[in-house]
């Protein structure tokens, strides 16, 4: 698949997030690759720390549920894997027809993943006002997805500069970084914004823990969706309160082809109508006598009704044939048909 297609192409891509979803277990982490292939994903997604090229001792807990970890530094150092590991990796996911993405929080792990052939990047939202990391990513004219969830427009603006100055494909994210994200901060209205700002794909990256706002995003048009995945909701990790388990991601991925499929079979009313033609007589109602009508008589709101199926005159047609008058005696329950009928 080519570089562009990894945006473009495939629609909607779904980006299964494992993050630290593997609590530093290569095996773990493998698993995740074989179970959201299992169901169907487009894309698995980790994200390559490097302890000592991207945090210090000094950086503070966004929420500290470790029970071994006596710094974020320490924990980043848990999460992270070796060249060979991230190759072996990517290998695996490939090997399972997924695309193998990875979020880089330093330059050094630009150039790990640069060096094992990633096909894309993914910046995290906090690391999207850090061009000089960008600019490294985009100088490989590989395919820039930018989430936005830590972003005023201001600095989107810059970033989406970056990288289309540089002639990489682009993609951004609408994202909100709460974990977990109520629906009154999804922003799917921000969707349009950013296509009519950046006249560029655009996606959801959701923390929500739901399957609701991603197929909400892809009715709206949405190239791509990222979620949050584990293993079970009690699972360990800081992220497992905004995650889909397996048995959820299968479902979204069912919606997702669905909904995508409905966006692209447009639908001719006129022609969806021509198919009914054969149903038309069992499901609809024909014009029948309330009662005895004589010959000559006078066909009235009183002496007409309608009945299933529709045979001789349609119900459709109960207005036109009012003040009509009978043109043969018709007994009460008698479908009327066009013969019976002489027409004021």
């Amino acid at each position: 698949m080519g570089h562009q297609g990894m945006i473009g192409d495939v629609k909607p891509l779904i980006i299964a997030e494992v993050a630290q979803a593997h609590d530093g277990s290569l095996g773990i982490a493998h698993s995740y690759i074989d179970a959201v292939a299992k169901v169907g994903c487009d894309a698995v997604k980790f994200q390559t720390h490097i302890a000592g090229e991207e945090s210090s001792p000094e950086e503070p807990w966004r929420v500290n549920f470790s029970y071994q970890d006596k710094t974020r530094m320490d924990y980043w150092r848990r999460m992270e894997f070796s060249p060979e590991e991230w190759a072996g990796l990517k290998t695996h996911a490939e090997d399972k027809g997924l695309f193998f993405i990875s979020s880089p929080f330093s330059l050094a792990a630009v150039d790990l993943l640069k060096s094992i052939g990633v096909k894309a990047w993914k910046v995290a939202s906090g690391e999207t006002s850090n061009l000089r990391l960008i600019e490294k990513m985009a100088e490989t004219k590989l395919p820039v997805l930018l989430s936005s969830g830590m972003s005023s427009y201001n600095e989107l603006d810059l970033a989406v500069e970056m990288v289309k100055n540089m002639g990489a494909p682009l993609g951004v994210f609408q994202c909100s970084s709460k974990y977990p994200t109520p629906p009154s901060e999804i922003g799917l209205n921000i969707l349009r914004e950013l296509t009519d700002r950046y006249s560029c794909p655009v996606g959801l990256s959701d923390h929500s823990g739901k399957i609701f706002a991603p197929l909400a995003a892809i009715s709206r048009g949405a190239h791509f969706v990222e979620v949050h995945v584990t293993f079970h909701e009690d699972m360990f990790g800081p992220d497992t309160v905004a995650s889909l388990t397996i048995a959820e991601l299968e479902q979204l991925v069912a919606g997702a082809r669905f909904i995508a499929k409905a966006l692209s079979s447009p639908v001719k009313k006129d022609e969806i109508e021509q198919d009914f033609d054969s149903m038309r007589g069992m499901f609809q109602q024909g014009l029948v006598a309330a009662n005895d009508i004589a010959e000559g008589e006078e066909l009235t709101r009183e002496n007409l009704t309608f009945r299933k199926p529709c045979k001789g005159i349609p119900a459709k047609e109960f207005f036109e044939v009012i003040g009509s008058r009978a043109s043969c005696p018709i007994r009460k329950g008698e479908f009327i048909h066009q013969n019976q009928v002489i027409q004021r």
